[in-house]
């Protein structure tokens, strides 16, 4: 229970409505006007493994953390309600691309040539300086001469983040990631985020932005006893995140358990018997396959397979007896106990975006196994 809540916050945290428009009317149309979502849980759901503590330590922070240390050690390590800036430039005086010689004459000219490079730095940070952010991150560099002068104004600086973690704090705290210091604007500065904190565990540091408002960024904390552990964790974790990512993109489900395999087979003979001659045949053989799943679920119940297949079949002929017209049945058979319930009552749902991949890969791979020349022809046996 505790991963399925996880994987609904995680999801639900990172969607939001689909800014494509090519689709036009196409989303208009969709679902009585809701606009299709954008679920991106690969880039912006990050699972962060540390072991220790407890599986139920786990939990969905609404904001981003990752295992860096502030670059100063008097830099602030609790803020609330931060300006955070973020950088794509280094914060460090810029060597030439070629290989260069200076050659000095003067002792002057050395000290000169090194106040060109305090200077070169100090005006960055009197860039920045200026927008009056709590928080400087930045993905390259920051040199020592920058630490101090960020840690004189009371900024707290990292340095050197991964650029996928950058767009989810850029996503996260409504900030706009900076390539030059001269081209920082008030609209840059992230203003989102609620809580900034340092915290230990073990014996690493962790910074926790946190208490994000309206953040579509997360990550995910998973505790648990050994690497193992984890990694299990995360593997069934990611398979939850995937189910309702397919449910929240397309929120349409059917009933499980071969009710809607067998509802379809029904489907498919019904209308085949008013079809004529060999076309006749597809139908027949199509919904014959789709019989495939209740007929596995019954045998790994361990029950009579022919009577309990019979039995479902029957109840969903039964529903075009009654007139022409399709009465709604959703009776499948239980895993465990291998009796025919009523899936809608039973509780057990399943995404209507898996049914139809299904079925188009099943039929797709038959197509195209039967254009293969010479597969299904017959061979002939020597001496014949």
């Amino acid at each position: 229970d505790k991963m399925v809540e996880m994987a609904l916050d995680a999801v639900l945290t990172v969607a939001r409505p689909s800014s494509n428009t090519s689709s036009g009317s196409a989303d208009k149309n969709y679902q009585g006007g809701m606009s299709k979502m954008e679920i991106d849980i690969k880039r912006y759901a990050k699972v962060e493994k540390i072991p220790g503590g407890e599986i139920a330590d786990c939990r969905v922070l609404k904001g981003v953390m990752f295992n860096k240390d502030t670059t100063h050690s008097k830099m602030r390590r609790k803020i609330t309600n931060p300006r955070i800036l973020l950088l794509d430039s280094p914060l460090e005086y810029k060597k030439g691309e070629s290989q260069t010689n200076v050659e000095i004459t003067n002792d002057e000219d050395w000290n000169t040539m090194l106040r060109m490079e305090e200077e070169y730095v100090e005006n960055m940070c009197a860039e920045i300086i200026a927008f009056q952010p709590d928080i400087v991150i930045t993905e390259k560099g920051v040199s020592d001469l920058a630490q101090h002068f960020f840690a004189k104004a009371n900024i707290t600086s990292f340095r050197r983040l991964r650029k996928t973690d950058n767009n989810r704090m850029a996503r996260a705290t409504g900030a706009t990631i900076v390539s030059r210091t001269d081209e920082i604007q008030e609209s840059d500065i992230g203003t989102r985020c609620g809580l900034f904190e340092m915290r230990k565990i073990g014996d690493e540091y962790f910074a926790f932005f946190e208490e994000c408002e309206d953040a579509k960024a997360c990550s995910i904390v998973l505790r648990g006893g050994s690497k193992d552990v984890l990694n299990e964790i995360e593997r069934n974790l990611l398979d939850a995140m995937q189910v309702v990512r397919n449910v929240v993109y397309d929120p349409k489900l059917l009933p499980g358990g071969g009710a809607t395999e067998m509802a379809v087979a029904a489907g498919l003979r019904h209308f085949g018997q008013k079809v004529e001659g060999v076309q006749q045949g597809p139908f027949m053989a199509v919904g014959e396959a789709m019989e495939v799943i209740p007929r596995t679920l019954a045998q790994n119940c361990g029950v009579s397979v022919i009577r309990t297949v019979t039995q479902l079949r029957a109840k969903h002929a039964a529903s075009y007896e009654e007139g022409e017209e399709f009465q709604k049945c959703n009776w499948g058979i239980d895993g465990k106990t291998g009796k025919l319930v009523d899936m809608e009552t039973f509780g057990i749902w399943e995404p209507l975006s898996v049914k139809i991949q299904t079925i188009k890969t099943a039929i797709e791979s038959a197509c195209m196994i039967l254009r293969i020349d010479d597969i299904v022809s017959g061979s002939k046996k020597k001496g014949h």
